[in-house]
């Protein structure tokens, strides 16, 4: 069956049965990108919404100031960031000279105190440079003197307790356990504060 109007158009040979449900089709294509178009309208809206309410600020007025203020405070951060990148750096030097490696041994010097009342304490720098203090205690009195230790040797013959504790200042492990739980408790502290 041949329509006037199809057959004018140049399209008298397809069948009205294929036209029919192109057409259906298409309409239904129309129904979604209408539908497609009212979500997009409605997020423009909800975004020229907002960029108005930011545009009118608190008190509707401009936000160039409210921007020269933040980019002030990023500049003065950064300098403040400098400045204590430099107190940090100069605290690490002073550090190197500080007594940080410990060792202590108590003992009996006499065996007839019946305590441990006599000890060496060795306090040593980065550099493993630092002191020995020995305390000899007896019934006749109590007896203390030092002895210098430079890169971990010291000039003068040491005892046995006295190289105990030199031992134990100048010990890996012992110096890097306690490094260890001394960073460990400035990092609590410091999460600790920022919550």
């Amino acid at each position: 069956m041949q329509s006037y109007l199809l057959s004018s158009m140049g399209i008298g040979g397809f069948d009205l049965g294929w036209l029919l449900m192109i057409s259906i089709i298409l309409l239904i294509l129309v129904i979604v990108l209408f539908i497609l178009l009212i979500k997009q309208s409605k997020k423009l809206n909800q975004l020229i919404e907002t960029y108005n309410t930011f545009m009118e600020g608190k008190d509707g007025g401009s936000l160039e100031s409210a921007f020269t203020e933040v980019f002030t405070d990023i500049r003065d951060l950064k300098k403040k960031q400098s400045s204590d990148r430099n107190d940090i750096n100069e605290l690490l030097n002073k550090i190197k000279g500080c007594y940080q490696k410990l060792g202590l041994v108590k003992y009996d010097a006499f065996r007839e105190m019946g305590g441990k009342l006599s000890f060496s304490i060795c306090l040593l720098d980065e550099t493993d440079s630092g002191y020995i203090i020995n305390s000899v205690h007896s019934n006749a009195g109590c007896y203390t003197y030092a002895k210098e230790i430079v890169n971990g040797n010291s000039a003068l013959d040491l005892g046995d307790e006295e190289r105990e504790a030199l031992d134990q200042a100048i010990s890996e492990t012992n110096s890097q356990i306690k490094s260890e739980a001394i960073i460990k408790a400035a990092s609590d502290k410091a999460a600790e504060i920022e919550t």
